[in-house]
């Protein structure tokens, strides 16, 4: 138990201090010249210029970044628990499937709606949002019978939702206009290019639900490791840490995903790579997890900036590049292990 703990002292501390060293290597690079050093020239024009690109440009870019990877690790975390597989996914939850088709249908079906009209530039991610939430809802629903969830019933659905909401985005592509379907596909490969404070503020919220949820599950998320029978004998009551599990994992995963795009790998490698150093207690691995999560996605996202600058590469492009092998990886190692 020492060990343990004194593992996840050090993990901590190494994981905060490479935090703060990609967050600092993210706001000074970029496309423009403007650096850090150049905050302590004197005032002018270009004081100003580069107040702007930190402050209103690098600045929400790096924050949102942060906060959608700790997002997708965290959210990834839980679902491993309650699935008790390395291998699951947010996106088995069908939220990342829900959020794309709302967020379809706004950009090729919905441009002229009154409601829309009204929503402005936030039309796009409440859509996303709602979409996340009513996917969630439906697959819980399905998979619930006499207050009793089964988590292979919501597995198998999510599955079979995903196929079916990416069978529907491929009709709205096919109608789709030549500006709307660059927009969509943009979307579908994930960008941070959009982040604002304003989006952040949005955002934050329904992480501070998805983080207390997370802090409150922990414990009974070990229980779930053994059986769910097992964890009732402990005292949790499975049905309740099944319900707010999937909820936690919604207020993760539909606004960043209905914000930035679909970015994958995240929720799958990073829970996984936590566990190897520490071990399964959901008490280290999930704010763990969040930290590296932060960590990888910031340092994507500076890299999706940088390969083809002044151009930029699409950050699920680069997390795909990364996580693909990776992933191999994890399901070549459950297969000798049996855990898969």
């Amino acid at each position: 138990m020492t060990g343990a703990m004194s593992r996840a002292t050090w993990l901590f501390a190494l994981l905060g201090v490479l935090l703060i060293l990609t967050m600092l290597l993210a706001l000074d690079t970029g496309a423009t010249t403007v650096r850090l050093r150049d905050l302590w020239h004197p005032a002018g024009a270009g004081g100003e210029m580069t107040q702007l690109v930190l402050r209103d440009i690098r600045g929400p870019r790096i924050v949102m970044a942060c906060l959608t990877g700790a997002a997708l690790a965290v959210a990834g975390t839980i679902m491993q628990g309650l699935f008790r597989n390395p291998l699951a996914d947010p996106g088995l939850a069908g939220v990342s499937s829900a959020a794309a088709l709302a967020t379809a249908c706004i950009i090729v079906l919905g441009g002229s709606g009154a409601w829309v009209s009204w929503l402005g530039r936030w039309a796009i991610p409440c859509a996303g949002i709602a979409g996340s939430f009513t996917g969630m809802g439906l697959l819980y629903l399905f998979a619930t019978r006499g207050g009793v969830t089964s988590m292979t019933a919501m597995l198998l659905a999510g599955v079979a939702f995903g196929a079916f909401s990416g069978a529907l985005t491929g009709v709205l592509i096919f109608r789709a206009n030549d500006a709307a379907l660059r927009d969509l596909t943009f979307w579908t490969m994930g960008s941070f290019s959009g982040a604002t404070w304003r989006g952040i503020g949005l955002l934050v919220p329904f992480l501070l639900v998805a983080g207390g949820l997370a802090a409150y599950l922990a414990a009974p998320l070990n229980a779930m490791l053994l059986n769910e029978h097992n964890a009732h004998l402990m005292g949790y009551p499975v049905e309740r840490i099944k319900s707010l599990s999937m909820l936690a994992v919604a207020c993760a995963t539909g606004p960043t995903v209905s914000l930035v795009g679909a970015i994958g790998f995240v929720g799958v490698v990073v829970p996984h790579l936590v566990r190897l150093v520490v071990g399964p207690d959901h008490r280290i691995v999930l704010p763990a997890s969040a930290m590296l999560g932060a960590i990888l996605l910031t340092g994507a996202d500076t890299m999706a900036r940088t390969l083809a600058s002044p151009a930029e590469v699409p950050v699920g492009i680069v997390t795909a590049l990364l996580g693909t092998p990776a992933f191999v990886w994890l399901l070549a190692r459950s297969h000798r292990t049996g855990i898969a």
